[in-house]
């Protein structure tokens, strides 16, 4: 009987959905979990998911250049974190499987000494060539692995506006290669300012976005004052998800635990006094301006670490909401 019930409330909605031509739209209440420096089993990822309540993971190989004065790019390489490469990706990537966890492939290029990666640009075509040819390796050698382990959602780059606005063609035909390796769903992580300007949106399935929207300069704003701050990013976002009939993906969003943490949310180097009350109510006021959205599918908070006794905690005012009272906020929301 209660089997019965629950199926026709599931046709009555989905018939809701139909009529009212909205389209349904896979909620991810994600996590970004960071690249173990060594090879791990399954207890962190159960314990991201205790803690959490979430329901997929974005997993990110790395690889790494030397900005503009080299275009070389190096990944798989011996020296890098176990996670970061193809072996703990794959062994990773099947662990959160096997926990009912979706997956976001999303590989990421981390420059030498941080540097950003929207402003990664060469003087030469020889340079551009090398590149090109490096990062198409580099994502097509993930995309492989994307099909061959049925990952939910594959990402084709991050944060990379110079190099889409400046090689446009590549993309194009980068997306296409993309395609004939892996057949789910695909999506590009734009930062905050870029996403407007990014010109495939209409080749994938979702608008990707690193959502560190400036919501409020005050010190320790309330719940109702973020919420105030963010209803012009709300309005943009549901305008633009109507304009290319996609919904959009956080492919990453987060505040840190400190004064001012909803002001310029991208900042990850500067301190201005450890606040845990910031994190908690920017984190709530995002969930209840955003995640209610019907054009918005969920997203990935950044970030997540596999050694769980160790990270985050009451001396620390990065991004991870780990032992701090964020984490209830986020539960609360990825367990309604």
């Amino acid at each position: 009987m209660i089997k019965s019930l629950l199926f026709s409330l599931i046709v009555i909605c989905l018939n809701a959905c139909i009529k009212n031509n909205k389209p349904i739209i896979e909620r991810f209440n994600g996590i970004s979990f960071v690249a173990p420096p060594v090879k791990i089993d399954s207890l962190p990822i159960k314990i991201l998911i205790e803690e959490t309540g979430s329901n997929s993971l974005a997993i990110m190989p790395f690889a790494f250049c030397y900005g503009n004065s080299n275009p070389s790019l190096y990944f798989n390489h011996e020296k890098q974190w176990w996670g970061e490469k193809s072996e703990g990706v794959i062994s990773t990537i099947r662990m959160a499987k096997f926990q009912n966890q979706k997956v976001l492939l999303k590989p990421q290029i981390w420059i030498k000494r941080g540097e950003y990666t929207g402003d990664l640009v060469f003087k030469s075509a020889a340079e551009w060539s090398k590149f090109e040819s490096d990062y198409q390796n580099f994502v097509l050698s993930f995309a492989t692995i994307a099909a061959q382990e049925k990952v939910d959602i594959f990402c084709i780059g991050t944060e990379l506006q110079n190099f889409i606005n400046k090689r446009p063609a590549f993309w194009e035909q980068l997306i296409q290669s993309i395609k004939k390796i892996y057949k789910g769903k695909l999506t590009y992580a734009a930062n905050w300012d870029e996403y407007q300007n990014t010109p495939f949106w209409n080749q994938l399935d979702y608008i990707g976005i690193d959502a560190y929207f400036p919501a409020s300069a005050e010190r320790q704003p309330s719940i109702e004052e973020l919420m105030n701050g963010m209803k012009v990013t709300q309005s943009k976002l549901k305008t633009f998800s109507a304009r290319y009939k996609l919904p959009i993906l956080f492919t990453e969003y987060g505040y840190r635990s400190m004064n001012y943490a909803a002001h310029k949310p991208w900042e990850s180097s500067s301190e201005k006094g450890i606040n845990f009350k910031v994190q908690s109510n920017a984190l709530s006021a995002f969930y209840e301006t955003f995640w209610s959205e019907d054009y918005v599918a969920g997203g990935f908070l950044w970030k997540w670490f596999y050694n769980n006794e160790k990270a985050g905690g009451i001396e620390n005012s990065g991004f991870t909401p780990q032992n701090k009272p964020a984490i209830s906020v986020i539960k609360q929301y990825y367990r309604e």
